[in-house]
């Protein structure tokens, strides 16, 4: 899976490169025995200005197109996705890669103020069973550490104006 970390740095690069928060992700089938991409994206926040662009939805939204030109069921599909994504899975993230069902979820760096297993363990909290869902860490931490820290040097141009106190 290391190579596919490699093709998630490749995307958080792009986005950095454009404005925003560089988080990557690809999403791996595993399907007759072959392993390939079938989605990958990077956070889309700031360009969009939608909150919810995050780079795993705009995976989970390829991988919707990916089924209907297939004519593929979702769940089948989903069930066999390994998430490979530089930086934890929000919470809001974490819960819907939780309620869709994929298979296993490999991330880079944790995310100490808004993770979804570092934070608070969404598999608690959602209807899907604690064990069914893999989540590991720790690939390429550094790395994805470093990039998180290029881009806050920088101004985010859709942070909200500071407001000073007269």
């Amino acid at each position: 899976m290391e190579l596919f970390m490699i093709e998630a740095f490749a995307e958080a690069k792009r986005v950095l490169a454009a404005g925003e928060v560089p988080v990557g992700c690809v999403f791996v089938l595993d399907y007759d025995d072959k392993l390939q991409v079938i989605a990958r994206a990077g956070n889309d926040v700031n360009g969009t200005k939608n909150a919810t662009r995050h780079a795993e939805f705009l995976c989970i939204d390829q991988v919707m197109v990916f089924c209907k030109r297939k004519n593929l069921k979702e769940s089948d599909i989903l069930s066999k996705v390994t998430v490979v994504v530089t930086v934890e899975p929000c919470i809001m993230c974490s819960a819907a890669l939780h309620e869709l069902g994929v298979k296993e979820v490999l991330y880079g760096c944790a995310n100490d103020r808004f993770g979804g297993k570092t934070l608070v363990d969404v598999s608690y909290v959602t209807n899907k069973t604690h064990d069914k869902l893999h989540v590991n860490g720790g690939i390429y931490a550094d790395e994805a550490m470093t990039l998180l820290k290029d881009f806050y040097k920088g101004e985010n141009p859709s942070a909200p104006i500071t407001k000073t106190k007269r």
